[in-house]
């Protein structure tokens, strides 16, 4: 089932996710239904909390861009290590049409439970490194905005509010 995406500054979006304590057929039909919004949206990674589900879950799929990846679940990620530095220009699902630098580490070392509830540890570089950091942030209240200047924040911060308020009214978003 395709989710709603909540669109920034929802409140929902600056809260900390909670870990989830047993994965079980509930949480598998959640990471179902992430997948199929985060395609939907063709995006490249989704947290719950983009959902309004506040459980530490993200999914990714970096295939587009690298295609020796394959789409993964990850349950309570933490990260291990980060290594390097690179620069990125991300977008978000939850703050469509809106792109912007921010920097990160080059290669993340991250341990997860899979959606049996086995733990891995998975490195990733490239831009599955970048999805990981960028999904787990959503996990504690944090999107790729709080990474820019203030001013810019601002000018996206009303962007995304217009573009909430035409979405509610049901009218076409125009820039």
């Amino acid at each position: 089932m395709v989710r709603e995406i909540l669109i920034w500054p929802d409140p929902i979006l600056k809260q900390k996710a909670q870990p989830v304590a047993k994965v079980d057929d509930k949480v598998r039909a959640l990471i179902k239904d992430m997948f199929e919004t985060m395609y939907a949206a063709e995006g490249v990674g989704l947290a719950a909390p983009q959902v309004g589900i506040l459980q530490r879950i993200i999914v990714l799929d970096t295939r587009p861009q690298q295609p020796e990846s394959k789409p993964l679940a990850m349950i309570n990620p933490q990260f291990v290590s980060l290594e390097g530095e690179t620069t990125y220009t991300e977008g978000c699902l939850s703050i469509p049409g809106e792109a912007e630098d921010v920097d990160r580490a080059a290669v993340a070392t991250v341990r997860y439970l899979d959606e049996e509830g086995q733990e891995q540890t998975l490195r990733c570089d490239g831009l599955l490194a970048i999805a990981v950091q960028h999904e787990t942030d959503h996990l504690d209240g944090t999107v790729f905005v709080d990474h820019v200047s203030t001013l810019k924040r601002e000018f996206i911060r009303k962007r995304m509010k217009k573009l909430k308020a035409s979405r509610e009214q049901g009218a076409p978003a125009s820039a």
